[in-house]
């Protein structure tokens, strides 16, 4: 990698950790690209040449919170280990992603963007949420091997979503709930695999 590219990198991660900084103060509405330039000691010129707009880097920066953790999430079906501990496994690393204080922020400040317009909203879900095709990829290779009933994956997939979502997820952000400790994730993960497995189950 040469010095230059080497910059060009630096100046992008500085970018992105003073948006994270401003979005979280500020609001989506209320953060500039002037604001977020200004604490990254960049250009707007500069700015502008990694992200073309200030939705770019609102959904950039939602999307590299969220691949955090979704290489973790990038695991194939074992039909040689139990179907309960991968899925347990898998749903560990996705309640750890939902607990972290910056992706819960900025899902904040995401909700709030989306009153004001809800097609920004939709792009920034469909973004993020294709990172979701791991844990789909992998319900369908479970299913394959006979591990799971034959169903709509993509509904199985939904509905376990909704378990750990509707306890992890939407209180911490729509009511200010505490983010569950890891003791509390591990359990409802637990919780969860077992619902999905009563029915999904073979």
């Amino acid at each position: 990698m040469t010095s230059s590219s080497r910059l060009t990198d630096r100046k992008r991660d500085a970018i992105v950790q003073a948006a994270i900084v401003e979005f979280r103060a500020n609001g989506f509405e209320a953060t500039s690209v002037d604001k977020v330039a200004a604490r990254a000691e960049v250009s707007k010129r500069t700015l502008y040449n990694h992200f073309a707009s200030k939705d770019e880097l609102f959904a950039a920066i939602l999307r590299i919170l969220w691949e955090s953790s979704a290489n973790e999430l990038q695991r194939t079906y074992d039909p040689r280990q139990p179907v309960r501990e991968q899925l347990i496994e898998l749903l560990r690393v996705k309640l750890a992603t939902l607990a972290d204080d910056n992706f819960l922020a900025l899902a904040r400040v995401a909700i709030a963007a989306a009153l004001h317009s809800p097609e920004r909203a939709r792009e920034m879900v469909d973004r993020i949420g294709e990172k979701d095709d791991a844990m789909l990829d992998w319900i369908r290779a479970a299913q394959k091997h006979g591990a799971l009933k034959a169903a709509d994956a993509s509904q199985a997939y939904k509905q376990l979503e909704c378990l750990i979502k509707g306890v992890a997820f939407w209180p911490q952000v729509a009511m200010g709930q505490p983010r569950l400790t890891p003791a509390a994730q591990k359990k409802l993960a637990a919780a969860s695999v077992d619902f999905f497995l009563s029915h999904y189950g073979t």
